[in-house]
């Protein structure tokens, strides 16, 4: 069996770090995971959380991934993008996964100019999941109509699609029209940064953008035989095959009680069951681990060798 890809997750780690002048801190684990033999570093967004973010309780520990409506709306979220960027400027092999970039919150000439710069910045060590997010709150503070945040995503893709291509480009539409721009630089790949789409379920959208324009899937929690085959057949109907796609996993962590890290070769023991159904890359979080942040450096290695010792 070969050795899983491991991806360190560096947001929501405020249990080990605060999100204002210890930032450099989160760059610096970048680059302690690049040493120890991870494959690459996930950032995820939020530009502001409303009342809704909590609606559901606050979960017990704060450890822990937080789900919609369970999240403390004073959590910090520092731009990603900005983040991803210092990373990539002291790394050199590790990829830059930039997790539930919420796209319809932005304009798609500006992301794409964003995307694309940071693409080239880290010589295509970029890859992207665009998703439209849950919280209404965010939406409203921005301006952004939610009912329609899944129109807004297919259309930034489309968009994107052009501008990786010959200038200048136009597109009509309601929401983004535009005539005769010129965009250069382009992204680092002719067809544009990676992208990564997931989800909770097998929703009919999702497949859809992952066979027109998928490089790797990332669902949330595990997907069922059926979900699976639903996207095998919907790559296989478009053409492509589902072998082509990362497929991204995750470690599930067992708290003892709301105080307390879980424990790290448990959390493990799914790999090997996640790769037989064909995942090669996997999800962990250093602050459902360890609470010492100059601890990651080890814990990075920590992970490699339990991983390497599972898989031989």
């Amino acid at each position: 069996m070969p050795t899983p890809r491991m991806q360190l997750v560096l947001s929501e780690n405020w249990t080990m770090t605060g999100g204002r002048a210890d930032l450099p801190a989160v760059v610096r684990w970048a680059r302690e995971a690049e040493d120890a033999g991870f494959d690459s570093v996930m950032i995820s967004e939020h530009i502001v959380l409303g009342p809704d973010a909590g609606a559901n309780g606050i979960m017990g520990n704060p450890r822990d991934y937080a789900l919609p409506g369970n999240q403390d709306p004073y959590t910090p979220w520092p731009n990603s993008l900005m983040l991803l960027s210092a990373i990539a400027s002291v790394t050199e092999r590790i990829r830059l996964a930039a997790s539930a970039v919420i796209a319809p919150l932005r304009h798609p000439l500006l992301l794409a100019r964003e995307l694309g710069t940071l693409d080239l910045l880290s010589e295509g060590r970029l890859m992207v999941l665009p998703n439209v997010s849950w919280s209404q709150d965010e939406y409203n503070a921005l301006g952004v109509p939610f009912t329609r945040r899944g129109k807004l995503l297919d259309e930034h893709l489309e968009i994107w699609a052009k501008l990786w291509g010959t200038s200048p480009v136009s597109h009509e539409s309601d929401y983004y029209p535009f005539q005769d721009v010129y965009f250069e630089p382009k992204a680092y790949h002719p067809d544009g940064p990676r992208l990564c789409f997931g989800g909770a379920g097998m929703h009919d959208a999702m497949v859809r953008r992952i066979v027109r324009h998928g490089h790797a899937f990332n669902p949330l929690g595990r997907p069922t035989p059926e979900e699976m085959k639903k996207l095998a057949d919907a790559m296989t109907a478009a053409g492509r095959n589902i072998t082509d796609l990362e497929m991204i996993g995750g470690t599930r962590a067992t708290f003892p009680d709301d105080n307390t890290c879980a424990d790290l070769a448990q959390a493990l023991e799914s790999i090997p069951e996640q790769m037989t159904a064909g995942f090669t890359t996997f999800c962990i979080k250093p602050s459902q681990f360890t609470d010492n942040p100059k601890n990651v450096a080890a814990f990075c290695r920590q992970v490699i060798r339990h991983v390497t010792t599972l898989t031989d």
